[in-house]
């Protein structure tokens, strides 16, 4: 089992502190779901994760399985078994996607997996499970793709890749029902149900939308306000927050001058 620890996390950009003391612990066959207001920082908790260099970690810790990921590069974590969804996954022009796909593997030590017939088979097979119109499958990454097929796309490398945690910052954004409930449901299944051969990732998934919680059935529902979680609870916790917002939890908040991404 992998296990995820952030200890007391916090980090800036530039002069202005966006993370002020996370503490959360995520593991493998856990769904954890973040909701909080626009400009929470929840994205830049995502970015920090993942080593986005524009930010400074001035405290705390982050682990995966022990391993230190603040002393990693991104590409390092990655390696590691950390995994994002990006908001809004860019086009990589001139990088088919079974390139991506089959160096990815090979960096892992997962030579058996990247043998070509082997990864189209599975590429074919998730693809359909996911909703990926097999053209695309041979186009470089991304390019000319809608918002809502991006993120289908980002399911997918999800599910060739089996990272150990993934991180989702606002999945279901510019997804249609049809199509959110096609990769929420692959990545569930992948979280609480695996097929046998693979393994259970655990998964943060940040969302403004109970929505996308009917689909993934989170562990824990966790309030993000002004860059700290607040309260955490169940699902009847993002009940709470499609009834009556964010208001309970910002009210009582000091006032602050930071500055998010």
């Amino acid at each position: 089992m992998s296990t995820l620890r952030i200890a007391g996390l916090r980090a800036a950009i530039g002069s202005k502190e966006v993370l002020r003391g996370i503490d959360l612990e995520i593991c493998s066959g856990e769904i954890h779901a973040i909701m909080g207001p626009n400009g929470a920082g929840k994205s830049s908790l995502a970015n920090v994760l993942m080593g986005n260099r524009a930010y400074l970690v001035t405290e705390g810790s982050v682990t995966l399985d022990g391993v230190d990921l603040l002393s990693l590069s991104t590409y390092e974590r990655a390696g590691a078994g950390l995994f994002l969804a990006s908001q809004s996954p860019m086009e990589i022009p001139g990088v088919p996607l079974l390139s991506l796909l089959r160096e990815a593997l090979l960096a892992q030590g997962r030579a058996d997996e990247a043998e070509e017939e082997s990864l189209l088979a599975r590429l074919d097979k998730e693809a359909l499970s996911i909703g990926v119109p097999e053209a695309m499958l041979g186009r470089a990454v991304n390019v000319d793709a809608s918002g809502g097929e991006k993120k289908r796309l980002e399911t997918l490398q999800l599910a060739i890749l089996q990272p150990r945690i993934a991180l989702l910052d606002e999945l279901d954004s510019g997804l249609d029902v049809d199509a959110l409930r096609d990769v929420a449901r692959r990545i569930e299944r992948q979280a609480h149900a695996p097929e046998p051969g693979t393994i259970a990732i655990g998964v943060l998934a940040i969302t403004h939308y109970r929505r996308l919680l009917d689909e993934l059935h989170p562990d824990g529902v966790h309030v993000y306000v002004n860059g700290r979680i607040v309260k955490s609870g169940g699902l009847e916790l993002a009940d709470e927050l499609e009834r009556d917002g964010y208001a309970a939890y910002t009210e009582d908040e000091p006032v602050s001058d930071f500055i998010f991404p």
